[in-house]
């Protein structure tokens, strides 16, 4: 692919983002505005839950017997996602859109039940034994 093809397409990008921030404000008047701030705070905000449900969902996946790679996917896209919401436009908007909606993005894998070996019942008794209590510390509540 020749390279000024690529270069056009680099250009046109933010030109056709401008246009439909423009189209839109002249449908919507200043609710643009409200829509590009409630964007921007939303992929903020998409960015940094996941940036917390990243390793718990890895290794939620891992426990489960899962491919630790449908979890990477999973996050990379709503990473994305993220940034394209906070950038301003759009078309970016509805690209992050639907890599939000894809399916299998926010549901959960299924649990698996782990039955016992066998159904038999481990009697026992069990004492109590009486805890050491320090003179240092002493015990508030006996």
């Amino acid at each position: 692919m020749p390279a000024w093809i690529f270069l056009i397409a680099m250009l046109a990008f933010p030109v056709a983002e401008v246009a439909s921030i423009i189209w839109m404000s002249g449908l919507a008047g200043w609710w643009t505005l409200v829509w590009l701030a409630a964007a921007f705070f939303g992929g903020l905000a998409l960015i940094r839950f996941e940036r917390l449900a990243f390793a718990p969902r890895m290794l939620f996946n891992l426990q489960q017997g899962h491919s630790p790679f449908k979890a990477l996917f999973t996050s990379t896209r709503l990473f994305i996602a993220g940034g394209l919401l906070m950038f301003p436009g759009l078309i970016t908007d509805v690209m992050a859109l639907v890599l939000m909606v894809l399916p299998g993005t926010w549901r959960k894998p299924p649990m698996r039940r782990y039955e016992a070996a066998n159904d038999e019942v481990i009697e026992g008794e069990f004492t109590r034994e009486r805890e050491v209590i320090s003179e240092r510390f002493p015990r508030r509540d006996i």
